[in-house]
């Protein structure tokens, strides 16, 4: 967005927009208050329409210390610092991470605290390898053809010249959006493709399309009827789903007082406000000292584990990954929470 035009106008502009669209993620601090922490501040209030304006304000601040401090310098002295303008940017940047974050099957909750909702395009995967080569390009094409065209690169380096590369920037810009385009056209397809049939004779409740990697007619289906989900590969191309070769039956387990246990806990409750496929297994572990298996815990009995379908890619372990447990006493007990790899001890909840 710098390179594309917004340079112009204000110093410092890179410096605010890159710092801006990246403060978001502070959140990840969080996870120092435990894993269950950590996933239920993670894409909260720093990914949120009311905490733009704050964290902008805090980044143009710094910006201004530093500016400050390195005793009212820029590259640029006939392009003095705007500081309002710099403001708005780093509100565009915050907006541009939110967008971001929202094209992918992770999700954000933008209207927090108003809202907890979790909301999410499902057009791209969590890293995009096609984006990242076309923003990449867009960076390095133009330093590139200066290196080759020795006049312009002489040109380009004269005082207080205004830096290279805006019609290479602003295409690539145009490319993410052509791209996002063709994605949600074929994402659509996917989703119209999964609902116009019925699986084993039933109807679907609801059904999405995830994205995998790269490929854009490729999708990974989860539909869920009253008694199962199924899962299967959707070819957008394709005029219809066969999913009778190649789809996995998931049966909602029966609940009972072990699940309800899990899930009133503080991961649990948090695990499921933000899956939107979640399904539920236990554990029953042997009373053998012997058994200290990693996933294992002295004084536990169950271990009922969490994870959510739409990240249950064929030959991918999303229970290790984006999975949960939580480990109970033979009396309900919790004696241990755990997101992904980590842990939280539940005395601390």
């Amino acid at each position: 967005m710098s390179r594309a035009g917004l340079n112009r106008k204000t110093a410092l502009t890179t410096a605010t927009l890159t710092l801006a669209a990246e403060a978001a993620d502070l959140d990840v601090l969080s996870r120092f208050g435990g894993s269950a922490f950590g996933l239920n501040h993670h894409r909260g209030f720093t990914h949120s329409f009311l905490g733009i304006p704050l964290v902008a304000t805090v980044v143009v601040g710094f910006i201004y210390l530093i500016w400050r401090l390195r005793g009212r310098k820029t590259r640029n002295p006939n392009l003095p610092p705007r500081w309002g303008l710099l403001f708005v940017y780093a509100c565009l940047a915050g907006l541009s991470h939110i967008l971001l974050d929202f094209t992918n099957n992770y999700g954000v909750r933008p209207f927090w605290p108003f809202s907890e909702r979790w909301i999410s395009w499902d057009i791209v995967f969590i890293v995009e390898p096609v984006l990242l080569i076309i923003l990449t390009l867009g960076l390095i094409l133009p330093a590139l053809f200066s290196l080759i065209n020795e006049e312009i690169g002489a040109r380009s380096k004269g005082p207080g010249a205004m830096p290279t590369g805006r019609l290479a920037a602003t295409l690539a810009l145009l490319a993410v959006f052509a791209y996002w385009g063709l994605r949600d056209y074929e994402h659509r397809h996917a989703v119209t493709a999964l609902q116009s049939r019925n699986y084993q004779g039933v109807d679907a409740i609801r059904v999405s399309a995830y994205p995998y990697w790269v490929n854009p007619f490729r999708w990974y289906g989860v539909v869920e009827t009253p008694a199962f989900f199924a899962t299967m590969d959707v070819d957008s191309l394709a005029p219809e789903v066969d999913p009778e070769t190649q789809m996995q039956i998931h049966y909602k387990p029966e609940e009972t007082p072990i699940t309800l246990a899990a899930k009133k806990t503080y991961l649990g409750r948090v695990y499921l406000s933000w899956a939107q496929y979640p399904v539920t297994e236990t554990e029953q572990l042997l009373s053998d000292p012997a058994n200290k298996g990693p996933a294992s815990n002295s004084r536990a009995a169950y271990i009922v584990h969490f994870r959510d379908l739409r990240y249950d890619f064929p030959g991918r372990n999303a229970r290790v990954t984006l999975g949960a447990m939580v480990f109970l006493t033979r009396d309900l007990q919790v004696v241990e929470e755990r997101f992904g790899m980590r842990s939280t001890n539940s005395n601390a909840k």
